[in-house]
């Protein structure tokens, strides 16, 4: 039987303090995750945010099957703090009204409704623009409210597989395989998020809000990152390369003698570092290693080395090891006088990580 942690209080934040977004009203249409997840985190730095759910059931996440508690499902709390909800059916003439009023007042809407719902109560941009010229209207949908697919719905998992984004992720000899989280919904939800602050800003300048769309299969595509961008250069089509991003022996799971942990040296600095003050052998940091490119060109005798030798020890060595060698980096470079604050960013960026217990270090 498991229990729940044992959590430390969370230090409350002081009375007073001003925030972000405080004044800022938002209407929130949306459901399920991409939307929620964007009016959250408008809410967690000061905006007021009224949620429209529908009053048969709620937002759909209310009902999902992670954990409940209090009568409320994980997935629906992870995504809806520090937000005020009401019902509201919109066959109900009189509940077209009031969410009439609360655009009228407000300084942001979102919506996530399949295409054509929000114009069919009086409550899609145009309609509503007139009256509250401010106003920055958000569309979320799965294909944006334009185009062959505009009226088609989609789902996360659906725009992972047609983007391409799930074919880079997986074993190159397994199938393909979609990220655990919702990963296109989160991101969805953090790039909705920055084009409204985007027409915020715009509005201070030019006096007008604007209607902003971002859709789940734009950022699916966007997600393919520098595997898409090589495609467009070279034609050629990545796939699954595991733990090794680009098949790099320096970054990945390895096994010591008592338990996995994962290293990731994505540079050759890193790499030298790694080879001569943890592993001693830097006889690895020359030759056919010298460089990334030549250890991915490698990389199968490389990994072998490497698994060799960390096999001769346990975990908590290594990890002291490659601590211990990030501590004296330090300590010579600001006995140079580099610049103590700008030294220390940049080594928690570039140090390795390692999984160490189960958490990463």
């Amino acid at each position: 039987m498991t229990t729940r942690p044992q959590l430390p209080d969370r230090a409350p934040r002081a009375k007073g303090v001003p925030t972000a977004l405080d004044g800022l009203l938002v209407v929130d249409f949306t459901r399920v995750v991409a939307g929620p997840a964007c009016t959250q985190t408008l809410a967690d730095f000061g905006a007021e945010v009224i949620k429209i759910e529908n009053p048969d059931g709620g937002d759909d996440t209310r009902s999902y099957e992670h954990a409940d508690l209090a009568g409320e499902s994980a997935a629906f709390v992870s995504l809806n703090r520090n937000k005020r909800s009401i019902a509201l059916d919109f066959a109900n003439p009189a509940a077209c009204d009031i969410a009439q009023e609360l655009i009228a007042r407000a300084d942001v809407v979102v919506e996530n409704f399949s295409a054509g719902v929000m114009k069919k109560y009086g409550l899609d941009y145009a309609s509503v623009a007139p009256t509250n010229p401010g106003l920055v209207y958000c569309s979320i949908s799965a294909y944006g409210r334009q185009g062959p697919f505009a009226s088609r719905p989609g789902f996360d998992p659906i725009t992972q597989a047609e983007s391409g984004f799930m074919s880079l992720n997986g074993f190159p000899d397994g199938p393909p395989v979609r990220t655990g989280p919702p990963a296109i919904d989160m991101v969805t939800g953090m790039a909705a998020c920055n084009a409204i602050l985007m027409a915020l800003f715009a509005r201070d300048r030019l006096g007008r809000g604007q209607h902003v769309e971002v859709a789940l299969f734009d950022i699916a595509v966007a997600m393919t990152g520098f595997y898409g961008m090589a495609y467009l250069m070279t034609g050629r089509n990545f796939s699954r390369q595991g733990n090794s991003p680009n098949g790099s022996p320096s970054v990945g799971v390895y096994d010591a003698s008592d338990a996995p942990f994962y290293m990731a040296c994505a540079n050759d600095r890193l790499y030298r570092r790694l080879v001569t003050e943890v592993l001693g052998r830097p006889d690895l940091a020359s030759g056919e290693f010298a460089n990334r490119r030549s250890r991915t060109a490698n990389k199968e005798k490389l990994r072998a080395t490497l698994t060799g030798i960390f096999a001769g020890d346990d975990r908590e060595n290594w990890v002291t090891k490659m601590k211990a060698a990030n501590t004296r980096l330090n300590t010579v470079a600001l006995r140079k006088g580099v610049n103590k604050k700008a030294w220390r960013r940049e080594q928690e960026f570039q140090q390795p990580v390692v999984l160490h217990r189960g958490r990463l270090q």
